[in-house]
């Protein structure tokens, strides 16, 4: 294993590369603000041919998410199109119209289940549950939940997480998602279905749609993930095999703060499977 250096520039990457499946959060923006630097790059990779997807964690159906980009100030030409964990939730909801789901999360999330004819019930009485969030991912964190989920437990309910991500920033703060506490109810033996990254059901979406808009299927070493964080970006590029470029200035970043280079023993103890470059954001 060689060491790792930090890259400047996405162009010197892009070679040969047809698809981008970029994370959004921590790599586009942070919850409160657009990285201009960012959105310029993934535009001008598409300004050379290349496919965008975005491909996020965000617990809200596509067009939800696109609605947040806009207000932000992140450009539609930004990306081709856009695959959530919401929107695969969203699917399970609707295989399911007979069962009762216990809706786990805050009210911003309420496009979960908008349109589907679920029918939303208390935990008493609910056939599995889907988690968006916390209620409130200000103040709380999983523990907050423990009573809740060894009462889930006791009724054997599927909890569906439609977040994976145990953290995600906020501006300069980090706080909570639906995967700490899915990470929870799965330590305290119930079952959990995952959800968007790392698992395989939300890259062969976004690879769906980006052979849609080239008219043909891209060879996996053709396709590059860009993302921030090791847990789901990272291992679910690795897991799907194509190569990843890390972002280090998202939820990892007090961790590469003042390191312009990683040798062979930091790369394995931070990353176990190493991405194929490091880039402290994301610039064309």
């Amino acid at each position: 294993m060689t060491s790792l250096r930090f890259v400047e520039r996405l162009r010197d990457l892009v070679g040969g590369v047809e698809v981008v499946l970029s994370d959004i959060w921590g790599v586009v923006h942070n919850g409160i603000e657009a990285f201009p630097d960012a959105c310029d790059a993934l535009h001008a990779f598409r300004r050379q041919g290349g496919t965008v997807i975005l491909i996020t964690n965000a617990p809200r159906p596509a067009d939800s998410v696109q609605r947040q980009l806009r207000k932000l100030r992140v450009a539609d030409e930004t990306y081709d199109a856009i695959v959530s964990s919401g929107d695969l939730t969203r699917h399970f909801v609707a295989d399911h119209p007979d069962k009762k789901m216990f809706w786990l999360g805050p009210e911003r999330d309420s496009s979960i289940h908008r349109g589907l004819d679920a029918v939303i019930a208390p935990l008493e009485q609910a056939d599995y549950i889907v988690c968006t969030g916390l209620f409130d991912d200000e103040t709380e964190s999983a523990e907050d939940y423990r009573a809740m989920m060894l009462q889930a437990r006791a009724r054997k309910l599927p909890l569906i997480c439609a977040n994976p991500d145990i953290v995600v920033e906020r501006g300069d703060r980090l706080i909570y998602c639906a995967g700490a506490i899915a990470e929870l109810y799965r330590e305290l033996g119930g079952e959990v279905i995952f959800y968007g990254k790392p698992h395989r059901p939300i890259y062969q979406r976004a690879m769906e749609l980006a052979a849609a808009r080239r008219g043909h299927s891209a060879e996996l070493s053709r396709v590059l993930a860009i993302g921030d964080s090791v847990r789901t970006d990272l291992a679910g590029a690795h897991g799907f095999g194509i190569d990843c470029l890390f972002v280090t200035r998202g939820i990892h970043s007090g961790e590469f703060e003042g390191i312009d280079q990683l040798d062979p023993a930091s790369v394995r103890e931070l990353f176990g499977h190493p991405p194929q470059a490091l880039m402290r954001e994301l610039r064309w």
